[in-house]
């Protein structure tokens, strides 16, 4: 896939890693020796990123510096949230800094493998047939990320739904695809 617009998601303030994120902002955490937010950004720029669309409150200014230091060559563009707008706010405010009606978003806190390079590859080949939204989900056996005792989401019948008792867990992988349609109506500030 080639020619996609990616959302980063790096406002937020990090409250469940507060000891960590005190004086950092999550996405400048390392992990692995890595910065996550450069992991991200050279991971999906090898598939065939052409915009990174980078929306900010928290630590604002640390973002911005480390983006304009270490990627000065690369499609990326700052979104600066005065008021922080919640993940559904945020992505809605991100269309009016593109030309594309629908974008891949990705939280900024995933660590990508090259083992993840085929799955993300495939998941995102249909990009511009989703109508409405499409999240990545993993399977428990496949995910490697902080579980828990639930499960995010159950498949049923190519329907997700939310995780019931006893059911096979399903979890988000911090990724998904959003067509700009899904906004229609909605306020400004929102969770998602």
């Amino acid at each position: 896939m080639k020619n996609f617009t990616l959302m980063i998601l790096c406002a937020g303030f990090g409250s469940r890693m507060l000891n960590l994120t005190h004086n950092t902002p999550k996405p400048l955490l390392k992990y692995k020796n890595k910065i996550l937010l450069k992991n991200t950004i050279d991971f999906f720029t090898d598939i065939g990123c052409d915009e990174i669309l980078v929306n900010t409150h928290y630590l604002h200014n640390k973002i911005r510096k480390y983006l304009e230091k270490n990627f000065k060559n690369y499609p990326i563009q700052i979104v600066y949230e005065k008021t922080i707008l919640g993940t559904g706010g945020g992505v809605k405010n991100i269309f009016n800094h593109t030309k594309r009606k629908k974008i891949c978003i990705v939280n900024s806190d995933i660590f990508w493998t090259k083992e993840n390079k085929l799955h993300v590859e495939h998941f995102i080949s249909n990009y511009q047939n989703v109508s409405h939204c499409k999240m990545l989900l993993s399977k428990n056996i496949n995910f490697s990320g902080l579980k828990k005792e639930k499960g995010d989401f159950i498949l049923k019948r190519n329907i997700v739904n939310n995780w019931k008792k006893n059911n096979e867990k399903l979890y988000y992988s911090g990724f998904q695809i959003v067509s700009k349609n899904i906004f229609n109506n909605r306020k400004k500030i929102f969770p998602m």
